[in-house]
């Protein structure tokens, strides 16, 4: 009999995974805090990537589903000065190979390709512990439990799992986002859509930036980067949203007024984002029954990748679970040892592009890589 697989953490790893076992007909349950597939917003765009993205969208039979959700003309990029000058622009010719979507669609259309009872909604952990024999219990908020002999922590950055596998603790890396939205920009905020444009925007001095990315329609969402303790964002009072907006926007005092629009006329109260890492290499040994995907696993600066990577995991680790049917442990091992690598050579990269963004030359070596890339492409 196949054995019943209990996944913590209803994001996009933890669901490929689901729906990977699923395919390949192994029962599992997925754990997820939050009450419902709708108690808050799943984040902006995410670009679904040739070499892990897509493969783990085809694992899980998908791409058709993924196709109808592709925004056109998302995958452009710009880079501006501070003063607004273009200094970069690549058009969305239709060519690139990351085709951009909402991630609240595609974790819906996850959630609608598993059997109705598959995700516990409502089911916060609130302690985890092992029993022996590769078997573990996992404890919730409302007093229930559950045990397994197969736990996989897909609970992102402050997992409960990780505790069982390793002793590592996220760090802060220096650096924050400040989450803002736009809604309607063409008609009510023209200025800043127009220096928006049809894609992504960068514009980066070292220390900090404003990024935004158009959505659907006129929707721009904004995430100003800026490299401040944590003790100075605590002195930003964020439940008072005009003051916290004037706040982040005083650090770009003389930036072109379309660019710091993008947090004074932010429609949403700002939200903070502190980026946190685990170390780039970070593993562990193998521990019977239980292992980690995507953030829980390798949380990195954001590059592009953590998404993708979660779901590669997740549709890895499923088809390694289908593939050694009476040897779970060595479907464990196959797994965790490919991850390592992989994650650690993304984790790499991501340090390099967070500096190239926020270093000392930024935005220079940033624009060189993208030239960089036109001309080798």
């Amino acid at each position: 009999m196949r054995t019943h697989v209990t996944i913590i953490g209803a994001g996009l790893g933890g669901l490929t995974l689901a729906r990977v076992l699923h395919v390949h007909g192994i029962p599992a349950t997925v754990y997820e805090a939050e009450h419902s597939a709708t108690a808050r917003a799943q984040g902006g765009m995410l670009d679904i990537h040739e070499n892990n993205g897509r493969p783990a969208l085809e694992a899980a039979g998908l791409i058709e589903e993924f196709r109808a959700l592709v925004l056109e003309g998302r995958q452009a990029a710009r880079a501006l000065a501070p003063d607004g000058a273009v200094l970069h622009d690549e058009p969305d010719d239709g060519t690139g190979g990351r085709p951009e979507v909402l991630r609240g669609e595609l974790r819906r259309i996850l959630l609608d390709s598993l059997p109705a009872d598959t995700v516990r909604w409502g089911h916060k952990v609130s302690g985890v512990r092992a029993l022996g024999d590769g078997r573990h219990e996992v404890t919730f908020a409302d007093g229930g439990s559950v045990t397994t002999s197969l736990l996989v922590g897909a609970d992102g950055a402050w997992s409960r799992v990780r505790p069982l596998l390793s002793d590592a603790v996220p760090e802060y890396v220096g650096t924050s986002f400040v989450e803002t939205y736009l809604f309607d920009a063409d008609t009510r905020h023209p200025a800043t859509a127009k220096a928006v444009g049809g894609g992504a925007m960068f514009a980066l001095a070292p220390g900090k930036g404003i990024q935004a990315h158009r959505e659907s329609g006129g929707t721009l969402h904004t995430y100003v980067a800026l490299r401040r303790t944590l003790d100075w964002f605590a002195g930003v009072d964020f439940t008072d949203t005009g003051a916290a907006a004037a706040r982040i926007a005083a650090e770009f005092d003389g930036w072109a007024p379309e660019l710091t629009a993008l947090i004074t006329d932010g429609e949403t109260a700002p939200v903070l984002r502190p980026l946190h890492t685990l170390p780039v290499e970070h593993r562990w040994d193998r521990v019977p029954g239980v292992t980690l995907l995507g953030d829980a696993a390798h949380l990195m600066v954001p590059s592009g990748e953590g998404a993708n990577l979660a779901m590669y995991d997740g549709a890895e680790l499923g088809k390694a679970l289908a593939s050694h049917p009476d040897d779970t442990e060595a479907a464990l091992t196959a797994y965790e040892q490919a991850m390592f690598a992989r994650s650690a050579e993304e984790a790499i990269e991501a340090v390099q592009l967070h500096e190239l963004m926020f270093g000392d030359d930024s935005p220079h070596g940033l624009i060189a890589m993208f030239t960089g890339a036109e001309r080798t492409s």
